[in-house]
């Protein structure tokens, strides 16, 4: 009897290879970045008219300032592009080269701020500083961290100074009592606003709208270019645009 299977089976003899089972599901790992912003702003409080009225804007955050109060100035002209967004990269490089002289707090609150639409720096005058919680190694605030202060604009009608509280926060999450938290401070910072020795009363919050062309007038006091044409008041130092 042949020994048949003592015999070497040839290549196309050997077994079938078994194919590799294939998942139907593949495996995967998911990365979410969640990114949530908030803030809050008050009734608008009209101040009398006059450059003396802005060097009050820091004290209104006495008591309730846990950094450095800083003032940011409304934008000159050629930045009047500037955007915190990055989708636009030609905007935010000039968002970059507007604010990279400010300080961390300062540079977060405007970014949360603007993010928002709370504050607009073609108009806005804004005293800053971090009003609740911490900041990181690097010196910007946490993400439950509270910033802001007062905002204020020039009534393009009268000529007076209309200031109100804003505040923001947010970034990585949101911590549970933070909405409470900021709207105390926010009342706090309001009635800070009452109490100065120059507030006329209650006025509507509503923000001056630029005009079409943003060619404006040349402030004949301080030199700063006014963001649109239509307005009757500098920005910067409150006195009035001469018009030729």
């Amino acid at each position: 009897m042949p020994l048949e299977f003592l015999k070497r089976k040839s290549r196309d003899e050997a077994a079938p290879v078994v194919a590799p089972i294939v998942p139907e599901d593949a495996s995967a790992h998911d990365y979410i970045l969640k990114l949530y912003y908030a803030g809050k702003s008050s009734e608008g409080v009209r101040l009398k008219a006059g450059p003396r009225a802005l060097a009050e804007l820091p004290s209104m955050l006495m008591g309730m300032a846990r950094s450095e109060i800083e003032v940011v100035d409304p934008l000159p002209i050629e930045f009047s592009e500037a955007s915190p967004s990055i989708i636009r990269s030609s905007e935010a490089m000039q968002w970059v080269n507007a604010h990279h002289g400010h300080g961390t707090v300062t540079r977060h609150a405007i970014y949360v701020l603007e993010s928002l639409d709370a504050i607009d720096l073609a108009f806005d005058t804004l005293a800053v500083a971090l009003l609740d919680g911490e900041v990181d190694t690097s010196g910007y605030p946490e993400y439950s961290a509270i910033v802001g202060g007062v905002a204020s604009h020039w009534d393009e009608g009268t000529g007076d100074m209309l200031v109100r509280a804003v505040v923001g926060w947010g970034g990585r999450g949101v911590r549970g009592d933070t909405d409470r938290i900021a709207g105390r401070i926010l009342g706090g910072l309001f009635q800070n606003i009452l109490a100065n020795q120059y507030a006329l009363g209650l006025a509507p919050p509503d923000r001056p709208v630029p005009a079409a062309g943003r060619g404006g007038l040349v402030c004949a006091h301080c030199g700063f270019a006014s963001a649109h044409e239509r307005a009757f008041y500098c920005p910067k130092c409150g006195m009035r645009l001469l018009r030729g």
